[in-house]
């Protein structure tokens, strides 16, 4: 068994993350989330680790968050396959509401030195049983079964004009 099953950031939202209303701006709200991904992921692996963003299969933001405000963020690998992983992110409820804030599923690779994939190591846990994590498992499930983006490039002739 490698590494944890779930890891928690926290994050104070400051005024160079904001927009022009003073809430947390949506490039960082992706910073933060592949922050707290990238984590959880390197955790999950362990020592070995060496990952690469492959995609942002999902990102939810459901709420406004003010600049000054603490928010808690937890991690979770979800899905574990020969070099490729989905890393699960939940922003955790704020004070006075029920549900998260955020959440989203990224997907990492295994890379060597020369960036090319590998496979990951044995005893990867995943968090995907788990309730809290339920909802983003499933999520994972329904996305699965559509067909990646690469396969739509492959012979696709950029020299045509």
């Amino acid at each position: 068994m490698q590494g944890f099953p779930e890891t928690v950031s926290h994050r104070l939202v400051l005024p160079a993350d904001a927009n022009h209303h003073g809430t947390l701006y949506a490039g960082s709200l992706l910073r933060i989330a592949l922050e707290a991904a990238y984590a959880a992921g390197s955790r999950g692996v362990g020592p070995t680790a060496n990952l690469m963003l492959r995609r942002v299969v999902s990102l939810e933001c459901r709420r406004s968050v003010p600049v000054g405000t603490l928010v808690e963020l937890r991690g979770a690998v979800l899905q574990v396959r020969q070099c490729y992983l989905v890393v699960g992110v939940v922003g955790m409820p704020m004070e006075g509401h029920e549900i998260p804030w955020m959440d989203g599923l990224m997907g990492f690779v295994q890379v060597d030195a020369t960036g090319l994939p590998v496979e990951l190591p044995a005893g990867i846990v995943s968090a995907a049983r788990e309730r809290l994590w339920q909802p983003l498992a499933d999520r994972l499930e329904t996305l699965s079964r559509s067909r990646g983006a690469t396969a739509g490039w492959i012979g696709v002739d950029f020299q045509q004009r």
